[in-house]
């Protein structure tokens, strides 16, 4: 269940890319057919949106520092709340585009730069969609079970690296916040018990779920002088 967070946050990063596209549609379209604009009300309701989102920013980014200060120490710890970081991008995209929207307005309103609104919208989308594509990858990796970069797949290694046994295959994927579950493939020459290198692999405490599967390994065979 944990993952419906993730998707909630891979989402959340196809609609900010849906809201950039639109940005850019509307953006060429008033610079080829200029419209008129109110600025003194356009340049309020920028204003009164930007303070909205730096207040919705700062909440969100103390309840992350919050998060931090009470045991989120493994190595990956900034991924730990995806949903969270989606949130947080989309109120960062909101406030950029409104303080691009305010330059813009200004510069019509006092110099007559009417080009200039259109120009920032565009600005804006391109802002929106790279912070959505690296959102649309990190919710993605997790979505697809692919996080084979996260630190506990070289504890694994290492553990493993310490038995008799040579690893032939290896899949780890997070199944909720910093907790993993493992399939670990191993080539024994001598008889072993699944069991030893689950107990082995027990000491990281991310691990959750372990399943090991053990093969006998082909004795070398030598060639004929």
């Amino acid at each position: 269940t944990w993952k419906i967070e993730v998707l909630g946050g891979y989402t959340s990063a196809i609609l900010l890319l849906i809201v950039a596209i639109s940005m850019v549609w509307q953006s060429v379209e008033r610079l080829w057919s200029p419209a008129p604009i109110h600025y003194d009300e356009a340049i309020a309701v920028a204003a009164i949106g930007l303070a909205v989102n730096l207040i919705c920013a700062k909440l969100l980014h103390a309840h992350h520092e919050h998060d931090d200060h009470h045991g989120h120490e493994h190595a990956d710890h900034e991924h730990h709340d995806l949903n969270l970081r989606s949130a947080y991008l989309h109120v960062l995209a909101d406030a950029a585009t409104s303080v691009l929207a305010i330059v813009a307005l200004l510069g019509g309103r006092f110099w007559g730069v009417v080009w200039l609104d259109p120009a920032m919208g565009i600005v804006g989308a391109a802002l929106v969609a790279r912070w959505a594509w690296g959102l649309l990858k990190s919710t993605g990796k997790v979505l697809l079970d692919a996080e084979m970069d996260a630190p506990v797949v070289a504890e694994v290694r290492e553990v493993i690296a310490a038995t008799p046994a040579r690893l032939s295959d290896l899949h780890v994927w997070r199944v909720a916040q910093r907790k993993y579950a493992c399939i670990v493939g191993l080539e024994v020459a001598a008889p072993a018990s699944p069991d030893d290198f689950k107990r082995a692999l027990s000491v990281h405490e991310e691990l959750v779920h372990v399943t090991v599967e053990i093969n006998r390994a082909e004795p070398a065979t030598g060639t004929p002088s």
